[in-house]
């Protein structure tokens, strides 16, 4: 079942511009001139803007673009969730509209690496190489300790039934990211803050169909091209299963999704895992930018530079 959950766009994003595709407006920014093209594809909650550090540094070496897919960010709304082809199919329509030079370096996180990689299947001729940010997967049950799919169902919050944030709250969180962006200008880091406080449920919406309907689109997809890939893991504490599981679950939790990881790694021909100690999932890219930036320069020197 799809949902329109409720977006407060701003018009005007505080950094790159609104282009139409398929009757919607999708913002991006580019920066940098060459190819391939490094494409960051966000991971659920986050937005294009986020990842704006990294970003920068790559735009030194070769084209770079962050972006916000429908029903998120300043793009346009979409009924949520969506297919990671419709996801894929949109985004190959953007960077087309936009002339960003293909092929393209995708760099997806979490949700992100699902639309990455549906898109290596869907257009593996455009993919230059892959990063994949702490990803998700289809098989990640087969990681996880016993019961983790029930586990998985408590934790899964409803976002209907979800309280709005209370004053303490959205106090806590705005001074906690506007630390956490501490490096992002004043006019981008303020308005990105205030998107996060007020469409923190997106999130919720856009992962909705992970068992209904991503994993076996990705499953039955068909195999990933052979370009270079590099998987990072982020291997801090979660804390958020810390509130549902025993360290024991945590220690074998970790360890299951670092096997995973590697397993990824190890599907294609020049796939490489690496592990980032002390770097959270959905921040590894803030915690640990070197190690970001470091990987993308990687893949674009072993990338094969195809017209």
């Amino acid at each position: 079942m799809h949902d329109n959950p409720p977006v407060s766009l701003d018009p005007a994003p505080p950094l790159g511009r609104l282009h139409d595709v398929d009757g919607r407006r999708l913002m991006l920014d580019r920066s940098g001139s060459g190819s391939p093209s490094v494409v960051f594809l966000p991971g659920a909650g986050l937005v294009g803007l986020d990842f704006l550090n990294v970003r920068d540094r790559v735009a030194e070496h070769t084209t770079a673009v962050i972006y916000d897919r429908a029903g998120t960010g300043w793009s346009d709304p979409a009924p949520l969730p969506r297919s990671a082809a419709e996801v894929a199919g949109e985004l190959r329509q953007l960077l087309r509209a936009v002339a960003v030079p293909a092929p393209y370096v995708l760099a997806g996180h979490s949700l992100g690496a699902f639309y990455a990689r549906r898109h290596a299947q869907l257009f593996p001729g455009e993919v230059a190489a892959l990063l994949l940010l702490d990803p998700g997967h289809e098989d990640i049950f087969d990681h996880l300790p016993e019961g983790a799919a029930e586990l998985g169902e408590r934790m899964r919050p409803d976002p209907g039934g979800m309280p709005d944030l209370t004053a303490d709250q959205l106090q806590a969180a705005r001074t906690a990211l506007t630390g956490l962006l501490a490096e992002w200008p004043a006019e981008i880091r303020e308005p990105l803050v205030d998107h996060h406080l007020t469409d923190w449920r997106t999130q919720l919406h856009e992962t909705a169909n992970f068992e209904t309907e991503i994993y076996d689109e990705l499953r039955h997809g068909g195999p990933l091209p052979d370009v270079p890939l590099i998987v990072l893991t982020a291997a801090a504490r979660n804390p958020y299963w810390a509130q549902f599981m025993t360290e024991d679950q945590m220690r074998e939790a970790h360890a299951g999704i670092e096997t995973l990881h590697a397993s990824i790694a190890a599907s294609v021909p020049r796939g490489e895992h690496r592990v980032l100690a002390g770097a959270s999932h959905q921040y590894l890219h803030v915690e640990q930018p070197g190690a970001v930036v470091q990987a993308l320069r990687d893949l674009l020197a072993r990338a094969d530079r195809r017209p």
